[in-house]
């Protein structure tokens, strides 16, 4: 059963959630009954105490019950004639890198420069493109999210029964996720984990950031060394042990080797240099997935990174005079 909902689009609303809807984050909840309100101003509006449970203010991890009421203070959302178009050629896109589906679970390899869905300035997403994609699916949610700059694989589900289960693994680090991040410099060691404990905070600017704080959440991440591109870069996998905000960007940068292309952590002047060889983006990239289905049968599935990062990345084998074949040997 749906969600109960009263009033008006530009009046107080309420929602009354239904026993198969217990066990979201209230955040995550309001994405999708909020068609088209930015992920901002939902926690804008948690914050302000404009959003509240049974009467009360609530955070945006609060974990909803089934019938608990919400009640939205009025606001604005785009009208359905507002909508941004989906170009054929994107569609065209997301059917080719379709890594894995069924009738309950779609994995995409997501391209890099795409948000996984509209809000904060951004006017089209993933989530958006891929209804379009299936418009005979009833029901279609983001079970996690990628920073938009990051490539790879993301999964949608197509039941609500699979995105609970989903989310449930997801809780317990039954999901293994695995990436691909090109760093700055020569990594030394060809296993290590990073166990630092990071914190958001906000600059003057109002723009948000991570950092390594020892009053911040415990964090751990797994490196292991790929490819090495003499002392120039490195290709390293990314097993994050933890599930925080840019953990593996802030990470490397902790290491000394941040992801090359990122602008956040990274160096501007690296960047640079990089780009004229072909890396034009954050170079870091979801690249598998492992997981136990519902009926406990495994899956896993892979996401090729995009053909010109190939090239690029034998572009940069060339120029540093290193051997394919002894790119993955470690001292």
């Amino acid at each position: 059963m749906a969600e109960q909902r009263t009033g008006t689009q530009n009046g107080v609303q309420f929602f009354t959630v239904d026993e198969d809807q217990g066990g979201q984050r209230i955040d995550n909840f309001l994405r999708t009954a909020l068609k088209g309100a930015p992920k901002s101003l939902i926690y804008r509006l948690l914050r302000k105490g404009e959003i509240r449970v049974n009467k009360k203010r609530t955070k945006p991890d609060y974990k909803l019950n089934g019938g608990d009421v919400i009640r939205v203070a009025p606001l604005r959302l785009p009208e359905k004639g507002d909508r941004p178009v989906v170009g054929q050629q994107l569609l065209e896109h997301l059917e080719q890198a379709i890594l894995y589906e069924d009738d309950k679970l779609l994995i995409i390899n997501k391209p890099s420069g795409l948000a996984v869905h509209g809000g904060s300035g951004v006017s089209l997403g993933l989530i958006e493109a891929a209804r379009k994609l299936r418009p005979d699916a009833r029901f279609l949610e983001l079970v996690h999210r990628l920073d938009r700059d990051t490539s790879g694989c993301i999964l949608l589900a197509k039941k609500r029964s699979m995105l609970r289960y989903l989310h449930e693994i997801l809780r317990e680090r039954r999901v293994q996720k695995i990436y691909h991040a090109l760093v700055q410099g020569r990594w030394q060691a060809k296993d290590k984990r990073v166990d630092a404990p990071l914190k958001r905070f906000e600059l003057k600017s109002g723009e948000r950031m991570v950092r390594v704080a020892e009053d911040g959440k415990a964090s751990q991440t797994d490196f292991r060394v790929l490819r090495r591109f003499g002392s120039s870069a490195t290709l390293v996998e990314a097993r994050p042990r933890t599930g925080r905000t840019h953990q593996i960007r802030v990470h490397t940068q902790f290491t000394g080797h941040p992801i090359i292309g990122d602008p956040k952590y990274g160096s501007d002047e690296v960047n640079s240099g990089f780009r004229e060889l072909g890396f034009r983006r954050l170079m870091l990239h979801a690249a598998a997935l492992e997981f136990d289905l519902p009926d406990g049968s495994p899956l896993r599935v892979e996401a090729p990174m995009e053909p010109e990062i190939e090239r690029a990345l034998n572009t940069l084998s060339s120029t540093t005079g290193v051997k394919q074949d002894q790119d993955a040997e470690c001292e």
